[in-house]
Parts: C-alpha cells; sequence; structure tokens
C-alpha cells in the first residue's frame, strides 16, 4: 500500500541538497568568516538583553543585510506568551522601522545569526518572518558566547516555504 504513494513524497534531491551546500559555502566565502563571527557575537550581546521573566530562556540574533548593514533583537516575554516577540523577528522588524526595505528592497536579509542556549535553530514562527525578506539567506547558530556552532540556510530550515514571490511580489 504505502509504495502507491511514493510518486507523492517530496523531499529535496540529492543535487538539491549538493547545490545548496555549494551556494552556502560561496556566501560564507563571500561573507567572509570575520563578518559571521562578528555577526554571532552581535546576537550573542543582544541575548544579554533579553526581557525573559518567565522561562528565563534568552535569545539574541543579529541580521546582516545585502549592503552589509546589521542590526540585532532579542526576546522579550509577555506574560501571555502568544504575543512575545522572538529575537529574529525582533532584529528584522528593528530593521523595517529604520526604512530597510525602502533603501534595499524587501529581499534586504543576507545572513540571520542567532545566540542561546542548546542546539537549535530559529522556530518556524521565525523561519516564515525571515522567509518574508529573502529568498534564501545563511542562518548562522551560535553559543551564548558568540562561538559559531553551524551555518545553515533558509531554504534548508524551510525548504517549501511560502513568500511574497509566490503571489508575484518582488
Amino acid at each position: 500500500m504505502a509504495r502507491k504513494f511514493n510518486n507523492l513524497v517530496w523531499t529535496p534531491s540529492p543535487k538539491e541538497i549538493e547545490a545548496e551546500r555549494d551556494w552556502m559555502n560561496q556566501e560564507i566565502q563571500q561573507i567572509g568568516i570575520p563578518v559571521l563571527l562578528d555577526l554571532a557575537s552581535l546576537a550573542s550581546e543582544a541575548r544579554t538583553r533579553s526581557y525573559i521573566p518567565y522561562s528565563k530562556y534568552s535569545v539574541g540574533a543579529a541580521v546582516l543585510t545585502t549592503t552589509g548593514q546589521k542590526e540585532s533583537g532579542q526576546n522579550i516575554e509577555i506574560v501571555t506568551y502568544s504575543e512575545t516577540g522572538h529575537a529574529e523577528e525582533q532584529a528584522i522588524k528593528n530593521f523595517v522601522s529604520k526604512g530597510i526595505v525602502e533603501d534595499e528592497g524587501r529581499k534586504f536579509i543576507r545572513a540571520i545569526a542567532v545566540s542561546h542556549e542548546g542546539d537549535t535553530a530559529p522556530c518556524g514562527r521565525c523561519r516564515q518572518i525571515i522567509a518574508e525578506f529573502c529568498d534564501n539567506a545563511l542562518v548562522v547558530v551560535a553559543d551564548t558566547a558568540g562561538k559559531i556552532r553551524a551555518i545553515t540556510s533558509k531554504k534548508i530550515l524551510l525548504p517549501y516555504a511560502f513568500t511574497p514571490s509566490d503571489l508575484g511580489i518582488k
């Protein structure tokens, strides 16, 4: 019975995964490890400004734009939790409120670094917010001291994303 549905199962092909790995390596080389380390450090520093009276789980994030600008953000908890601001969201919205979309266009994110305890990447909500402002970007996962643990991409974390491009918005 399961064989009937094999043609419906979608996963990235080995060729697609290899192409994404090549893209990530090119982006890392073009941006440069020192810039990515600085971005991770900025995320780590932003983490120290988290407002976390309930969970005690601090997260910092930092965004690198296509023109090399950087902005950070941190999680800000609200007692109801549903209104809690996530660090990635805060960093991106900080840029938007400063007029980055008018200056660089909707697709302004080139890389985003996230600093927190444990070994995780941005949550689903944040992945969708990242997808709003880029077709693809490096995602740098850093520890609490800003040391890079891993580098991946938005496409790896959210491969079948619904984005403004799907609505014809450039």
